[in-house]
């Protein structure tokens, strides 16, 4: 609903002003599908909603990655919105009899895997920029921890695409992304209230640390022998 809100108040159609009616759209769909979540009764609407919106959204960063191929930058947008729309979908899945939990589980772990290679891969090319963004008084240094968080990226991906330690490596992954949301972005958004990347970075950071909370919540989900309901796991 934040980063709905946020892109609505905005006008943020960044190098699509051809798009902007489809970006209108997809934030009130954010916003409506985030509000129907929260109840059991719309939850799965407002999966299907969310979904719909996060569609959009990907959809418009594939202009930038076929103009700009080699620029990373357009790959690493369009992966975040796609993490965002995974997230949609394992609620769906998990509220639709269609969809065995089995399926929804290695779906949902692979496709949330390749986006977590992705989100490595971003902070590796900008290593710098990513340095920077780390607290000064963090200790040891700056660039430490730019490092130190790629490679925990990497090994995420890893434990989710190989399927090892996949729960505790989507429980710590969750954990790191809230990490960067407080340290990072509510600083620089207290610093700087009037910037719309402070903004949208905020809410995206905390958004997909939502999407990954949710895979591991699937995860820690094992289905019961004889067609019971799924316990949850206890590791």
């Amino acid at each position: 609903m934040t980063i709905g809100l946020i892109t609505l108040a905005w006008h943020d159609y960044n190098d699509w002003p051809q798009l902007r009616f489809l970006v209108y759209v997809a934030s009130a769909a954010q916003i409506a599908g985030g509000a129907a979540i929260q109840f059991r009764r719309t939850a799965k609407t407002g999966a299907i909603v969310l979904g719909a919106g996060y569609f959009g959204f990907v959809f418009l960063c594939l202009p930038a990655i076929v103009t700009a191929p080699l620029v990373y930058n357009s790959w690493g947008n369009y992966f975040e919105q796609f993490s965002l729309l995974t997230g949609a979908a394992i609620v769906y899945a998990r509220l639709s009899s269609a969809w065995s939990h089995e399926s929804v589980n290695r779906i949902a772990r692979i496709l949330l895997g390749v986006c977590t290679v992705s989100f490595a891969l971003e902070q590796a090319f900008y290593l710098s920029a990513t340095a920077n963004l780390v607290p000064k008084w963090i200790p040891p240094s700056q660039m430490f921890w730019a490092v130190t968080t790629t490679v925990l990226f990497a090994l995420a991906a890893l434990a989710l695409l190989a399927n090892r330690l996949a729960l505790l490596a989507t429980r710590l992954l969750t954990m790191m992304l809230l990490l960067f949301g407080l340290f990072v972005w509510v600083p620089l958004l207290l610093a700087d209230p009037s910037s719309h990347t402070n903004w949208s970075e905020f809410a995206e950071t905390f958004e997909i640390a939502g999407a990954v909370w949710i895979l591991a919540d699937l995860l820690g989900v094992r289905p019961v022998a004889g067609g019971g309901r799924p316990n949850a796991a206890r590791s």
